[in-house]
This record gives C-alpha cells, sequence and structure tokens, in this order.
C-alpha cells in the first residue's frame, strides 16, 4: 500500500489506536496531512485540510454520540486524497434527513446534518458491516 497508514494495530507514538475523542482524531488527521505536504505529493489545498478535519469530527462524534463507541480509527493517504476510516459498535447505518433536520424514517429530528455532508464532501464512501458486529466507514476526500 502506498501512502501513510495511522491506524496501525499497535499503538500510534504514545497514544493508544482509537483516539478518545473527535479533537484527538482531528489532530491525528492533521498530522498525517502535514506529513503529506513534505512528500511529493505536494502539500493539501486549505480548504481539502479544512474538510478533512470536518469529516473526522463528524465521523468520530457520531461513532461516539450513536454508535456505542468509536472501535477503529485509520488516516490512510494516497496520490492526491486521503481516506479516513472509522468504525464503531453499532451496525446501525447513518440516517438520511430531511432540509429541517427531521428523519425520513420514524425517529428524533436531533441533528443529522452531518451524514449529509459528508456524502457531500466524499470522493468515494464505503460501509462496511464486518460480521463481527459494528459498522465501518471509510471516507475518500480529495487533496486539492
Amino acid at each position: 500500500m502506498t501512502g501513510q497508514r495511522t491506524g496501525h494495530p499497535t499503538p500510534y507514538g504514545n497514544r493508544t489506536l482509537v483516539p478518545h475523542d473527535a479533537a484527538e482524531a482531528r489532530a491525528r488527521v492533521a498530522e498525517a496531512l502535514r506529513a503529506a505536504a513534505t512528500g511529493t505529493g505536494g502539500a493539501p489545498s486549505t480548504t481539502a485540510v479544512g474538510d478533512a478535519l470536518l469529516v473526522t469530527s463528524e465521523l468520530v462524534t457520531n461513532a461516539l454520540r450513536h454508535g456505542g463507541g468509536l472501535t477503529g480509527f485509520a488516516v490512510d493517504l494516497q496520490p492526491g486524497a486521503v481516506t479516513i476510516t472509522v468504525a464503531d459498535a453499532s451496525g446501525e447505518l447513518p440516517h438520511l434527513t430531511d432540509s429541517r433536520g427531521a428523519e425520513r424514517a420514524s425517529g428524533p429530528a436531533e441533528g443529522g446534518f452531518g451524514w449529509p455532508l459528508v456524502r457531500l464532501l466524499a470522493q468515494e464512501i464505503r460501509l462496511t458491516l464486518p460480521p463481527e458486529g459494528g459498522k465501518t466507514i471509510e471516507v475518500r476526500l480529495p487533496l486539492q
């Protein structure tokens, strides 16, 4: 695999594999993007960095708030793109909401704008339901 993967099965630096909160996850993504700037791929655009940090916040916050806890996290750099992977304990897929934030299926109308935003910014999204339970969301974003 090309690129830098920060979600190793061993501790990352002096930190554990899974970030404790969205701020720590954003810091890991920012660190990986800074490393990309020194590589041959060139520096990511300011917009790309902001988009990657926003998507990271949304995915990690939703995993912590609605997904039964964060169970995995990784950042993978490829030429011209970054993939952010977040796993949580829930097998429930993200909900789509209408323009007022109400779920299209039955349920509370709390929040609901993050998933459409992630979908808007992503080049590619993969949702996986592993046999052991939970779900994994991989979001690929452009770096330019």
